[in-house]
């Protein structure tokens, strides 16, 4: 398995999870500590460490401290391997689109000539 298919099955892992989503949710915006996250989405402060496991395994999160505090953010370069793999679909859909457009686009041309 190569080190991106790794990266976006962990990442892929991570959100699937709704309580993790809603922890990414809490803590896009700033920097949290996990018994804010706890309060804030309702969990308790275990199950809250235990996603950010996840999510720090998953690059998705990163932790700094504030003495004695740690605190969690989103980690945007986390992303990359999933907006890479996602990104991969567009360029076949797009095609395939078009071609549709087009034969259809010729049908309607001959129809009316």
């Amino acid at each position: 398995m190569s080190t991106d298919t790794g990266r976006v099955d962990a990442a892929l892992h991570a959100l699937a999870d709704r309580n993790r989503r809603a922890i990414l949710n809490e803590v896009r915006q700033r920097p949290r500590a996990v018994g804010e996250i706890a309060e804030r989405i309702a969990i308790s402060q275990q199950a809250v460490s235990h996603h950010l496991r996840v999510l720090r395994h998953s690059g998705l999160v990163s932790e700094s401290r504030d003495g004695t505090r740690h605190l969690f953010s989103v980690n945007a370069g986390g992303f990359a391997a999933v907006q890479e793999y996602l990104e991969g679909f567009w360029p076949s859909r797009l095609t395939a689109l078009k071609r549709a457009a087009e034969a259809t686009a010729r049908k309607d041309h001959r129809a009316r000539v």
